[in-house]
């Protein structure tokens, strides 16, 4: 049988805040719920139709964009964009994960949807004039914005952008970028894994993108830079930001320090295979460097951004606002004791204003 929910229940559901979580709730309760609760605004006209025409247009952007979007997925095959296949899937699923019933779209809602979507299209268009073929993969992500927005208003942009946003992340860098990248990130792990070497008391010096240490000349070749690392750690730290319930100081601290804890962890496996070179011979070097650094360093990164995590959580103590209670309160007076106390107010008190 079938129960129709009523005009409260359903006001109730449009209402209910965003952080509408039960603390005991897990991951499987909380879909199930959801999931339901989707399918039951769904039988509401109010609410499908917007769906409906969400789910159309972004239908229409994956065929306008395919081309785009295999040139993606051909780019995960490369271990620096080896993470790119799982975000797509976690960005539909912290969309279900946060959605919430539409409500009536504004006039300014649609025309900031069109304006969008518009803007999208005229930058796609020239970056094909000039063949950029990265920034033309770009522009999908601000389009799904702008029909989020365009059929769902203001109230559904504000917990779908972040999710969306998250969509960059399947895309590698464009080829200027990593040129640039390459160099400094390749420099900048020379110098500090040369520093540690040296402070560790091995003779060791640079020359170029090269750490000498006695016979040995270890190189740091464009592998060695630390680009992989820091895209895949940059992306782990925003996700991480968005399924977090933490202040908005914590968040950015979090994302400022993903790069340096990416350079730190690299640097660290750089020190370690020069420290093998002297200590065992190159064959143990290179297995540690080349198979199980892969297997370590992100772990390693983990644990340095969860005692960040742990650091900031007990930086700051929340004081309770709410005044303590001072002493046990006083039990009530029993009725009898209440009764005397009454007749004896009334007996000082005539009604002439006389005792």
């Amino acid at each position: 049988m079938h129960i129709k929910p009523t005009e409260a229940a359903r006001t109730a559901i449009a209402h209910r805040p965003a952080a509408f979580d039960p603390i005991d709730e897990g991951l499987f309760e909380g879909s199930k719920r959801r999931f339901l609760e989707f399918r039951e605004e769904l039988r509401q006209p109010d609410q499908r139709g917007p769906w409906l025409a969400i789910a159309g247009l972004i239908g229409m952007l994956i065929y306008s964009y395919w081309p785009g979007l295999l040139n993606a997925q051909a780019s995960w095959s490369n271990p620096q964009y080896s993470h790119g296949w799982i975000v797509p899937l976690f960005a539909v699923g912290l969309l279900f994960w946060w959605r919430r019933p539409i409500e009536p779209v504004t006039l300014s809602a649609r025309l900031a949807g069109l304006g969008l979507l518009a803007a999208s299209f005229v930058l796609r268009l020239l970056a094909a004039r000039y063949r950029i073929v990265t920034i033309d993969m770009y522009t999908f992500v601000p389009a799904v914005a702008g029909v989020f927005l365009l059929c769902g208003g203001w109230s559904t942009f504000r917990w779908a952008w972040a999710p969306i946003a998250f969509l960059i992340f399947m895309y590698p860098l464009p080829d200027e970028a990593t040129r640039y990248l390459l160099g400094p990130l390749q420099t900048l792990a020379t110098i500090v894994s040369t520093y540690a070497l040296q402070t560790l008391g091995l003779d060791a010096f640079r020359e170029g993108n090269q750490i000498v240490v006695g016979e040995m000349h270890l190189g740091v070749v464009d592998a060695c830079s630390g680009l992989r690392m820091l895209t895949i750690f940059i992306a782990l730290s925003v996700a991480l930001v968005l399924l977090g319930d933490r202040a908005w100081w914590e968040n950015a601290v979090i994302l400022a320090s993903a790069i340096p804890i990416a350079l730190i962890v690299n640097s660290i496996r750089i020190t370690v295979t020069g420290l093998l070179y002297q200590v065992a011979n190159s064959e143990v070097a290179e297995m540690v460097f080349h198979d199980l650094a892969g297997w370590v360093m992100m772990p390693m990164a983990l644990g340095m951004l969860f005692v960040e995590q742990q650091i900031l959580a007990n930086l700051f103590i929340t004081e309770d606002s709410r005044p303590a209670a001072i002493g046990p309160i006083a039990a009530p007076a029993s009725k009898g004791v209440g009764r005397s106390v009454q007749s004896a107010d009334s007996n000082q008190q005539s009604p002439g204003g006389r005792p």
